[in-house]
């Protein structure tokens, strides 16, 4: 009678704390409910739930009641879990009962700072047959030592909180899920509707940052040395990502070793984790560093590291970020598939046009040009015999005729212009002279407010080579802006010959520029003509 009696007060303080412990879904609100009751249920004045690693021998997380925020800061670090009455709890597994902390010998004491605790009491609790964590209460307010019926309560409240705490991991697993297949589809959407190579490695490393609560989202990519490159960053408000921009791991780093291995790698502190190399290292914490494959081969690295001090990643953020990266490393095939697809049918329709062109327009002005060169000739040989008669009208049809045909012929060498920049791909920069000038007059008629127009005249790409191309380009740069800075020009004509067009004074076979506009010259009436030459 006289144990129930002692019992008994105890029973509606557990109930109450049973309940309260299973009143919240989510996890860390059903933990720290859990420190609360606790405290509550034994009349403790310090009470602190370890949350330990999966392996069982590292506390990574630490909930507490009594102590303020100030106190927490300024204990600092986390327990250890290997020495002292924490470390015998994390280690042996039991429920541990001490009356007297500084006479007990496994004490190991208490760090500046931490409050001075005489009495203690804790408990393990699991977590589908796992310990999850372990329950510990120091002090109870009316200053007498914990009893064995205190020890009783709190094993009883841990295990009810196990079931809690499982239906809370459940819960919160669920919508870790949900939020990161949200996630993977909405990349997967922004690929694969127009973004440029640059904008989708961008998408991937945001969305990234955001699911997994990291201070920041990097994708690198492969290095023609062996090594990787962070090509992409996103950051939170306040903090620069162009910082991140440009550093590299080295070729032969072990964290790289892994990554071509295919598999991930996760770092509990990335400062100081022996394989982490890289210069911004110190910046971070906890870091999960994902391969991006396709067809069994690395396209990139997707890294997701939190700040220093930062919970590490759990394995269930680890499974679902590993999922993630899968699914954006193929997303990012498509989307560069697609942008190959879109490539592939410009190049085709600009090949069409360029058939047309040349197989339509420039053959009927050829023909026509033909047409007027011959009628120029009839006309000049019927205006010789008229001319012994006096008539002046045959020799300005003459002129006229063969003011036409030039205009015919400088239009066809346009056309044929116009042909060779179609055959150009849109998004490279040119690799051939006629590209470069091509795309030097495009420029300078930006500036100009009309296109110059462009003749060549010989084998230019197969003859003119480096360094006599870039002096070319250079010559030519010079001659348009001097042009451009003429008032009065309405028209610039260039004109590029090799061969033996080009013949220098010394007799060898050269290239020749000439740029000409009908820009005032200084007093010296309208128009300018600039004239550079080189040996081949």
């Amino acid at each position: 009678m006289h144990d129930e009696e002692r019992t008994a007060p105890g029973l509606p303080l557990l109930l109450d704390a049973v309940l309260a412990v299973g009143a919240d879904l989510e996890l860390r609100g059903t933990l720290q409910h859990l420190v609360a009751s606790a405290v509550g249920l034994t009349g403790a004045r310090y009470g602190a739930l370890g949350v330990v690693d999966d392996d069982g021998t590292k506390v990574t997380e630490l909930y507490t009641a009594g102590l303020d925020e100030a106190a927490r800061e300024f204990i600092g670090r986390l327990p250890d879990g290997h020495t002292g009455l924490l470390g015998i709890l994390v280690q042996d597994r039991r429920p541990l009962l001490v009356p007297e902390i500084a006479a007990d010998v496994r004490s190991a004491g208490f760090p500046p700072g931490h409050p001075e605790m005489k009495s203690f009491v804790g408990v393990p609790v699991r977590v589908d047959r796992k310990v999850f964590g372990n329950l510990y209460l120091t002090d109870k307010a009316d200053g007498t030592p914990f009893t064995p019926e205190d020890l009783s309560l709190l094993r009883v409240l841990a295990a009810q909180a196990g079931i809690a705490i499982g239906n809370a991991r459940m819960y919160e697993t669920a919508r870790l899920r949900e939020e990161w297949i949200q996630g993977a589809a909405a990349v997967t959407t922004a690929l694969l509707h127009g973004e440029t190579a640059s904008d989708a490695l961008m998408v991937v490393a945001a969305e990234a940052r955001l699911l997994a609560k990291a201070r920041a989202g990097i994708v690198l990519q492969p290095t023609e040395a062996g090594g990787m490159e962070i090509v992409a960053a996103a950051t939170g408000p306040g903090e620069d990502a162009a910082d991140l921009l440009g550093t590299e791991i080295e070729a032969g780093s072990p964290v790289l070793e892994q990554l071509l291995g295919g598999e991930p790698v996760f770092v509990d502190d990335s400062a100081s984790d022996p394989r982490m190399t890289t210069p911004v290292r110190t910046l971070f914490g906890p870091s999960m560093l994902l391969p991006l494959q396709s067809g069994g081969k690395l396209i990139g690295t997707l890294a997701l590291p939190r700040r220093r001090g930062d919970v590490p990643y759990t394995g269930v953020e680890r499974l679902l970020a590993s999922q993630f990266a899968s699914q954006a490393a193929l997303a990012m095939v498509l989307a560069g598939g697609r942008d190959a697809r879109e490539r592939l049918a410009v190049f085709e329709d600009r090949d069409r046009i360029a058939r047309d062109l040349h197989d339509l327009v420039v053959q009927r002005l050829f023909a026509t040009e033909m047409m007027l060169e011959s009628t120029r000739r009839r006309a000049a040989g019927a205006g010789s015999g008229a001319g012994a008669s006096g008539g002046g009208q045959p020799g300005a049809m003459d002129e006229l005729l063969g003011r036409a045909v030039d205009e015919l012929d400088s239009t066809i060498q346009e056309v044929r212009t116009a042909i060779f920049a179609l055959q150009q791909p849109p998004a490279d920069a040119p690799t051939t002279v006629r590209g470069k000038v091509l795309r030097e007059t495009a420029g300078a008629g930006a500036l100009l407010g009309f296109a110059p127009s462009v003749h060549f005249e010989g084998p230019v790409d197969a003859l003119v080579h480096a360094p006599v191309d870039k002096q070319l380009i250079a010559a030519l740069r010079g001659a348009l802006a001097a042009a451009h800075r003429r008032e009065g020009v309405t028209a610039v004509r260039v004109r590029v010959e090799v061969g033996v067009g080009a013949v220098l004074p010394d007799g060898r076979e050269g290239v020749r520029l000439t740029v000409s506009d009908d820009g005032a010259n200084g007093g010296k009436g309208k128009g300018t003509s600039v004239v550079w030459q080189a040996p081949l």
